[in-house]
């Protein structure tokens, strides 16, 4: 019973993405229902069709995370269907090509919109789903709220410093929310991050594979610190997710947990 999550309502922002899309359907075999948000209904409603069939309700909605009013709306309906938030999933992110650096184009010529594009989309939609959403747990007085941060955010990686930058604040963001929530509001409302490690998504694929599907060099880097000795797969991250989300973490707050195969307690050495 301590890991029992039957009957509870997720909200997961990205939720048609590679990796939101495996976490609700996990949460579906638990019996958890999940509204997915995604900024592409089609691919919402594709992760929905996954809930299904792993024998949850849900709902599938268009929605931006830089939009309070999208989020709004879908809090109503949320609240209108199920009656309840118990969980926020804040997984909505991602990393753009132009605020990547390059041989051809170095920090200095880092186009500013590209920057800001994927601080605003990782850190800001973070911050405007959990004030929406943790209002809703707040009247309630319990709830969780779980970041997604990244390995970036503990040690940040050559090329991407707009990505690694931002999840740094979702991270810091945890917990600063985390005392927050329990002290001004309820300690009953938990505030929990994971920081994934390397894990193959749309996102991150031209970094680390080439066009013929071989390695790169940096994903030869990667895996060859990784102690595990590969990248992780979608699964790898529901386990985690559902202790962090149960009762069995209910002494649990403000945390930031690595799901990385070992990558950032290896020194190199």
């Amino acid at each position: 019973m301590r890991f029992d999550l039957s009957g509870k309502v997720a909200v997961i922002t990205g939720g048609g993405g590679v990796l939101c899309s495996a976490i609700a359907e996990g949460l579906a075999k638990e019996g958890v229902k999940c509204v997915l948000l995604d900024i592409v209904e089609d691919r919402a409603r594709e992760a929905l069709e996954r809930v299904r069939r792993a024998g949850a309700d849900g709902l599938a909605l268009k929605a931006s995370v830089l939009d309070r009013g999208d989020l709004e709306r879908a809090a109503d309906e949320t609240l209108k269907a199920f009656g309840r938030v118990d969980f926020l999933i804040n997984g909505a992110g991602g990393n753009h090509p132009k605020a990547t650096t390059s041989a051809e184009v170095p920090f200095f010529d880092l186009p500013e919109d590209a920057v800001r594009f994927v601080f605003d989309l990782n850190f800001m939609g973070t911050f405007l789903a959990s004030q929406v959403f943790g209002k809703v747990m707040a009247e309630r007085k319990e709830g969780v709220i779980l970041n997604i941060a990244s390995m970036n955010a503990i040690r940040p990686l050559t090329r991407i410093p707009a990505y690694s930058a931002a999840k740094a604040a979702v991270a810091n963001f945890t917990q600063w929310l985390a005392v927050h929530m329990a002290q001004e509001y309820s300690p009953d409302i938990r505030v929990v991050s994971i920081a994934p490690g390397f894990f193959l998504t749309e996102q991150n694929r031209f970094l680390l594979l080439d066009e013929r599907g071989e390695l790169t060099e940096r994903g030869k880097r990667i895996i060859a610190h990784t102690p595990m000795g590969r990248f992780g797969a979608p699964e790898d991250l529901i386990g985690a997710v559902v202790w962090l989300l149960s009762p069995a973490a209910s002494f649990v707050t403000g945390v930031v947990i690595p799901i990385d195969g070992g990558f950032s307690a290896y020194s190199g050495v």
